[in-house]
């Protein structure tokens, strides 16, 4: 894993908004319609080349597939793992119901989503009534084999597939097999340890997706804090588990708070869980950092004590909103984080994925997000000439 040994290096989280003809397809898919196979893999082909050439000419230096074939960041599992099939669970009004967010601005959260695009993906609602297995082998090689042509004449320091963590995937699917809470972590964990031994052996960076380990607390309002410290811990170990003889150098860990654009007053503190987030076997750490309910964190890290040889990749343009960051507010936030870090260990990221699930009409329409991209690679310009001259 690179650092900022020269200048400072830039990245992202890696979902990217699917172009319409290819989003059209997936959701005929998803819909369990009939539909041109043959088709709809070449749609996908050139919806990674196009999204891999647009990364690198935007300036972004480690680069990903932008998740084209997936549709939907919770969802893509469903296909990849067996022991799944649909239950009569209780359907939520929305990602984020029932939360200490929704009970504090119930009429926001009605309005907002009143106005939300669908989803082109699975609905919640998967039971786990039998062993669960990984069956995605097919699906991963394709993924990697079109990231590899994608990459051709492509110029990148480094590429990261992104996979999700087995935490992730034991919250949306409730178990009706296992004996206990424990077994079914580290089922989970057992079988999507193919998926990441097969990013890394094929030479890419593993990058674990894992929002759930702070928005478990926005999401449980009867939780303390040390409550859903405590729920962290074993599940960290269960992805340390998972991640067992991969050298960390080779894995991105990424948490954050998810696609809500709303008033995020209950988000967990980062100073309450970076000592577990620390525990994670990664060599870099991706975080939200941009928005203005966290830009302040970056302080935690004067006493956090990030580990010799590890990397921050703190969020410099936000996801949550079209305005687009300026040049130099980007070189500021990576200065902050370099007097306490150093220049070398900090990658300029963003906050979270732009498109997380496959929709009609993402949040953040991809003009801006292309935009953002050109202003954090400026601002890594400018926080180069100041520190490396």
């Amino acid at each position: 894993m690179k650092h900022s040994t020269e200048r400072f290096l830039t990245t992202h989280t890696g979902s990217l908004a699917r172009p319409d003809g290819l989003l059209g397809m997936m959701k005929t898919k998803e819909d369990g319609q009939p539909y041109d196979r043959e088709a709809y893999a070449d749609l996908v082909r050139q919806a990674v080349a196009e999204v891999v050439r647009k990364q690198a000419e935007t300036g972004v230096d480690i680069i990903c597939d932008g998740e084209q074939s997936k549709p939907g960041f919770f969802t893509y599992v469903s296909e990849r793992l067996s022991g799944f099939e649909p239950g009569d669970v209780p359907q939520r009004a929305g990602p984020w119901d029932g939360s200490r967010e929704v009970e504090s601005f119930p009429e926001y959260y009605q309005w907002y989503a009143s106005g939300s695009s669908g989803r082109i993906s699975a609905p919640f609602g998967m039971v786990c009534t039998g062993p669960v297995n990984y069956q995605g082998q097919q699906q991963l090689q394709t993924d990697l084999e079109n990231l590899s042509q994608a990459l051709e004449g492509v110029k990148a320091e480094e590429v990261f597939v992104p996979a999700s963590s087995p935490t992730n995937i034991e919250a949306q699917r409730r178990n009706e097999y296992y004996s206990n809470e424990e077994e079914y972590l580290y089922a989970i964990a057992d079988a999507m340890r193919e998926e990441y031994l097969g990013i890394v052996d094929a030479g890419f960076l593993l990058q674990i997706d894992d929002p759930r380990l702070v928005t478990y607390y926005v999401s449980n309002p009867g939780l303390s804090i040390e409550d859903c410290r405590r729920w962290a811990e074993p599940r960290v170990e269960a992805l340390n588990y998972a991640l067992r003889d991969i050298p960390p150098d080779k894995v991105r860990f990424h948490t954050c708070y998810g696609i809500n654009i709303g008033p995020r007053v209950h988000d967990m503190a980062l100073k309450d869980i970076v000592d577990i987030m620390l525990r994670v076997n990664a060599g870099a750490y991706s975080f939200e950092a941009a928005n203005p309910r966290h830009e302040h964190e970056w302080k935690v890290w004067e006493t956090a004590g990030l580990p010799e040889g590890k990397v921050l990749i703190p969020g410099m343009i936000s996801h949550t909103t079209n305005l687009v960051e300026h040049p130099e507010l980007v070189a500021e936030r990576l200065l902050k984080y370099a007097s306490v870090v150093g220049r070398e260990s900090v990658i300029a990221g963003s906050d979270c994925g732009f498109s997380s699930q496959a929709t009609t009409q993402p949040e953040i329409h991809p003009t801006v997000v292309w935009a953002k991209f050109q202003a954090m690679a400026e601002g890594a310009r400018i926080a180069t000439k100041e520190l490396w001259g």
